[in-house]
C-alpha cells in the first residue's frame, strides 16, 4: 500500500510539473514571442507566436472546406459579385465564369475580408487590366489565426481543382495572388495543385510564418515575390523564382510605418497590372537587393498579368512615393 502511495505521488507531482498550456512549436524562435500585427485597419493586435495546445484545441472550430467563401467578379458583374458553391456545378454554370478566359485569384491577409484593401485595390485593378475571372477568396472566419491559412489554402487547392475539372478551365491559366499571410497560403494552394497553376504573385508574405510551410519557388509554374517590408512584417529572404526589392525591401517612399510598407506591396500590384512600369535591375545577391548595389544588366518588370515563365533572379528598383508609383 505505501509502494502505490508513494507511485502516486510521483505521478501527481510530474503532472504538476507540466505547463498549463504547453508549447508544441514556435513561428519565431529566435525573436519575440510576443509581438503586434495591425490588421486591415491598421489596429494593433497582440499575437502569440508560439503554438500552444490551446490554439490546435480552437483551430478545428474553423473549417475552410465549409467557412471560406468564394466571390466571383468579372467584366459583366464588377461590383457585384457572384458566390461559387464547391460542387455546385448548377451554381458554376449559371455563374458568369468563362474557363475560356484567364483567372485571377485573391488571398487576402490576417484578419482580412471581403473589404480589406488587397481585394478593393485588385480587384478593379484586374479587370481594368483584362476580361478575366476574377475569384475572391473570403477566409475571414479563419484569419483570426494566421495559421488557419496552411488548412485554407489546401481548401483553396481543391476548390481550384473543383472549378478547372468542372468548367474545363486550364489550371495554367490561373494567377493565384496572395498578401502576407496570404501570400504563403497561396503558395499552399498551389502546392495543393502539384505546382500545376501557371503563376502566384506572393506580396510581402508574413515574417511570422512556419519555415515548412513557406512560400515556394515550384509552388507553381512561375512565382514571383514583392518584398517591402523585409524584416519586419516580411520575410526577407528570396522565396520565388523572382524576387522583387523595391527600394530595397523596406523604407518605401511616402510611408512612415511599417504597415504602409506592408501595404504597398499590393498597391505596386495593382498599378503593375493597370499601367505597369516598374523596372527592376539584377542583382548578384539579395543584399545587394536591399542595400540597392546592383550592377548587373539584367532588367525585368515586375508585376503584371503574365507570367515570366523561365525567368529567375533577384532584382531593385525604385518607387514614387505616390502615384505613380512607377518611374519607368
Amino acid at each position: 500500500m505505501v509502494g502505490r502511495i508513494v507511485l502516486l505521488v510521483a505521478f501527481v507531482a510530474s503532472v504538476s510539473a507540466l505547463p498549463a498550456d504547453p508549447v508544441i512549436s514556435k513561428l519565431n524562435p529566435e525573436g519575440l514571442r510576443y509581438d503586434y500585427i495591425r490588421d486591415n485597419e491598421g489596429v494593433p493586435h497582440l499575437v502569440d507566436s508560439w503554438i500552444k495546445v490551446s490554439d490546435l484545441v480552437r483551430e478545428p472550430r474553423y473549417n475552410p472546406d465549409t467557412d471560406n467563401e468564394y466571390h466571383l467578379f468579372t467584366r459583366s458583374n464588377p461590383l457585384l459579385s457572384q458566390p461559387l458553391v464547391e460542387n455546385n456545378a448548377d451554381v458554376l454554370r449559371a455563374s458568369n465564369f468563362d474557363p475560356s478566359k484567364k483567372t485571377a485569384v485573391l488571398i487576402h491577409g490576417f484578419l482580412g475580408d471581403v473589404v480589406s484593401g488587397f481585394n478593393t485595390v485588385l480587384v478593379p485593378a484586374y479587370l481594368l487590366a483584362g476580361d478575366v475571372n476574377v475569384i475572391m477568396v473570403d477566409w475571414g472566419k479563419g484569419a483570426h489565426w494566421g495559421l488557419n491559412g496552411i488548412s485554407s489554402g489546401r481548401s483553396v487547392g481543391r476548390v481550384l481543382r473543383w472549378i478547372a475539372n468542372t468548367s474545363g478551365a486550364n489550371l495554367a491559366d490561373f494567377h493565384i495572388l496572395g498578401y502576407s499571410v496570404g501570400a504563403h497560403q497561396a503558395g499552399i494552394a498551389g502546392r495543393t495543385l502539384f505546382g500545376q497553376v501557371g503563376y502566384i504573385t506572393a506580396m510581402d508574405p508574413a515574417d511570422r510564418w512556419l519555415t515548412s510551410q513557406l512560400f515556394r519557388a515550384d509552388d507553381a509554374i512561375y512565382t514571383e515575390v514583392i518584398h517591402t517590408n523585409a524584416g519586419n512584417m516580411g520575410v526577407t529572404q528570396p522565396l520565388g523564382d523572382v524576387d522583387f526589392y523595391p527600394n530595397g525591401g523596406s523604407g518605401m517612399p511616402g510611408c512612415l510605418t511599417a504597415l504602409c510598407d506592408h501595404y504597398r506591396s499590393y498597391f505596386y500590384m495593382g498599378e503593375s497590372l493597370r499601367t505597369g512600369g516598374f523596372i527592376g535591375r539584377q542583382c548578384a545577391t539579395y543584399n545587394d537587393a536591399l542595400n540597392g548595389t546592383c550592377d548587373l544588366e539584367g532588367t525585368l518588370e515586375m508585376g503584371g498579368a503574365t507570367p515570366k515563365t523561365g525567368q529567375k533572379g533577384i532584382y531593385h528598383l525604385i518607387t514614387n512615393g505616390s502615384p505613380p508609383f512607377a518611374r519607368g
